[in-house]
């Protein structure tokens, strides 16, 4: 009978109007908090993941972009590709081969020798 009793206060929530109720308040107050802390930071840590997947992904659909890019500038700064689009203007590549013009340096004169100059 004493087990069902102490069920029954419990069902009834005697506990939190007993004597000492001032003891089980604080405590579910610092349960609470406990658990409404836990939710806040469990939100913003999903948050975060959720935002950095989502950067990740853009970071690897720029980089895709990029390298279709990149592939594309090669395409087009080929000699053959060039030179077909300058037909349609009638600029048409060279048949002669470029020639090398190579400048020759004077050698540098020695000091002894610059000071024959002044003599």
């Amino acid at each position: 009978m004493a087990k069902e009793s102490s069920i029954y206060s419990l069902l009834k929530a005697k506990f939190l109007i007993d004597d000492d109720a001032l003891k089980t308040w604080k405590f579910i107050i610092f349960v609470f908090s406990l658990a409404m802390l836990m939710v806040y930071f469990n939100h913003n840590y999903d948050e975060k993941n959720y935002r950095i997947t989502s950067l990740t992904n853009e970071v690897k659909e720029l980089r895709s972009k990029f390298v279709d890019t990149r592939s594309e500038l090669m395409k087009l700064k080929m000699e053959s590709t060039v030179s077909k689009k300058m037909e349609t203007r009638q600029i048409l590549p060279s048949t002669v081969p470029p020639k090398k013009i190579v400048i020759k340096k004077p050698a540098e004169k020695s000091f002894i020798d610059k000071l024959k100059i002044w003599q």
